[in-house]
C-alpha cells in the first residue's frame, strides 16, 4: 500500500510574499490531495498561519534563536524525526537550502539562487519578470512537470459586520515606498473634506513616530481615529476585513487587505507592480505617477530625489475620486 507523502513548505520571510504564497500552498493541496502539508514560516509573521490555507503542523524559525547557517542546520535537524518525502523551499536564501537539507527530506526544491544548488535535489531557473505569486507556482510546474492553474491568493477569516470607514496606511519599510510626509497630511485632508467616511490610520510601533506626526498637522482629527502602534496583527486583521477601504502604500498590508476580499487601493512609489503588486486584480486598484523616466525601479531608498517623486507627484484628486467610486460601488 502507497503512503501519503509527507510534504513541508519552508514560507518567504516577508509580510507580503507570504500571503502571496498562500496560492502555492494550495496548488500543492490540489496536487498531493491525501499529503500531509506542514509549514515553516519566520517568528514575527507566524500569526498568519492562522488564516492560511488548511495545513497539518507548522513550524516558528526564530532566527535570534537559530542563529546563521549553524542556527538553520540546527533547526533542520529538529524537522528531520519527521521523514519528510518533499521540502520546498520557497526563500532564495541559502540558509533555507541548509534546513532543507538538514530535514534529510529525501526531495529537496527551489530555486538556483545563491549557489546553493548542490544543496537542493531539484533546482531550476528563477523566472524573470514572472509576478511572484506565479513564480512560486512555477516552481510546483517544474517540479511535476505539468502545467497548473494559478489558485486564488486567499486568507481566512470570520465575517465581520461592515463598519462605515476606510483604513489608511501610508507606511512601508522601504522610505521608496513610504508616502512623504506633506503627501499623507494633503491627502489625508482631501479625503477628509470630500468623504464623510472616518477614516482610520494604522502603522506597527515602529511606525507610529512617523503616523502621529502625520496625525498632528491633521486639519480635522475628529474625522480621522490613530490606531498605529497600538494594534497587533491579528487586530489588524478584523479591522481590514471589518472596513469597506484601504488605501495603501506598496507593503505587506496591501497584500493582506487584497486577500482578506477588501477592496484596496495601492499607490505605488517603487517596485514593480507587475511583479509584486496585490494578486487579486478584482478588489484592487493600482494608483501609479508613470511620468518619470526611473519608474519603476526596486530600490528601497531613492537614489535620485530627496523624497520620492514618484510618491510626491500622485494626483489626489485620481486618489480621491478612486476612493469615491469604490464606496460607490459597495453600496
Amino acid at each position: 500500500m502507497t503512503t501519503s507523502p509527507r510534504i513541508i513548505i519552508r514560507l518567504p520571510n516577508w509580510l507580503g510574499d507570504l500571503v502571496m504564497s498562500t496560492a502555492f500552498v494550495k496548488a500543492v493541496k490540489e496536487a498531493y490531495p491525501d499529503a500531509s502539508i506542514d509549514l515553516v514560516t519566520k517568528k514575527g509573521i507566524d500569526f498568519l498561519l492562522d488564516h492560511f490555507p488548511e495545513h497539518n503542523q507548522r513550524f516558528v524559525f526564530d532566527k535570534n534563536e537559530f542563529k546563521g547557517l549553524s542556527g538553520a542546520w540546527k533547526f533542520g535537524k529538529q524537522l528531520s524525526k519527521h521523514k519528510y518525502d518533499i521540502f520546498f523551499c520557497l526563500p532564495d536564501s541559502l540558509s533555507s537550502a541548509v534546513m532543507a537539507l538538514a530535514s534529510a527530506a529525501k526531495k529537496i526544491v527551489g530555486f538556483k539562487k545563491e549557489m546553493r544548488s548542490f544543496l537542493l535535489t531539484h533546482s531550476y531557473a528563477k523566472p524573470i519578470g514572472m509576478h511572484r505569486v506565479e513564480e512560486y507556482v512555477h516552481l510546483l510546474q517544474q517540479f511535476l512537470q505539468q502545467k497548473i492553474l494559478i489558485p486564488t491568493v486567499e486568507l481566512r477569516h470570520q465575517d465581520l459586520p461592515v463598519q462605515h470607514r476606510i483604513v489608511v496606511n501610508v507606511n512601508s519599510e522601504a522610505s521608496s515606498r513610504r508616502l512623504p510626509k506633506q503627501k499623507a497630511i494633503s491627502l489625508i485632508n482631501k479625503l477628509c473634506r470630500e468623504t464623510p467616511l472616518q477614516l482610520l490610520l494604522v502603522g506597527s510601533p515602529k511606525e507610529q513616530p512617523w503616523v502621529d506626526a502625520i496625525y498632528q498637522e491633521l486639519d480635522n482629527k475628529n474625522q480621522v481615529e490613530n490606531v498605529a502602534g497600538k494594534t497587533n496583527m491579528q487586530q489588524l486583521i478584523e479591522i481590514f476585513g471589518s472596513s469597506q477601504l484601504v488605501l495603501t502604500t506598496d507593503s505587506g498590508p496591501a497584500h493582506v487587505s487584497n486577500a482578506l476580499g477588501i477592496p484596496t487601493i495601492v499607490l505605488f512609489g517603487a517596485g514593480n507592480e507587475n511583479n509584486t503588486a496585490p494578486y487579486n486584480k478584482k478588489n484592487r486598484q493600482v494608483i501609479r505617477l508613470g511620468q518619470l523616466a526611473c519608474e519603476p525601479c526596486t530600490k528601497n531608498v531613492c537614489k535620485l530625489y530627496p523624497e520620492p517623486e514618484c510618491l510626491l507627484r500622485l494626483n489626489e484628486n485620481l486618489i480621491v475620486n478612486t476612493v469615491a467610486q469604490l464606496i460607490n460601488a459597495d453600496k
